[in-house]
């Protein structure tokens, strides 16, 4: 059962930008820690970025600080992930995470390609 929809992937070329948004399917993710991950082929899931439930706390890995900025809109229920200057390094599956829960989506595939 999925229990969250991810959006917003595609094709890109080198240093293009893209937004990743991840939606509850039936709730709010009012007032939850979000996390993104990704997941390189044959390789798990790493943590990209991660935002506690008031949106005043965020984390990322050092491979995306600078480029990729995480927020939420607790209004409309979405957790956003703006990627910017991507590279081909980033193609990946990108997956939203409700920690608390073990919520996963089926992830959104981005690919960063000239």
């Amino acid at each position: 059962q999925v229990q969250l929809m991810e959006s917003g992937g595609g094709l890109v070329r080198p240093g293009g930008s893209l937004r990743l948004t991840c939606r509850g399917a039936g709730f709010s993710l009012r007032s939850w820690r979000m996390i993104w991950y990704r997941q390189f082929p044959e390789k798990g899931r790493e943590l990209v970025a991660e935002i506690d439930s008031a949106g005043t706390a965020t984390n990322y890995d050092d491979s995306v600080k600078g480029r990729f900025t995480i927020s939420r809109d607790d209004i409309n229920s979405i957790v956003s992930l703006q990627m910017d200057g991507l590279k081909p390094e980033d193609t990946a599956i990108y997956y939203c995470n409700l920690p608390q829960r073990d919520y996963w989506g089926r992830g959104t595939q981005v690919t960063v390609s000239s």
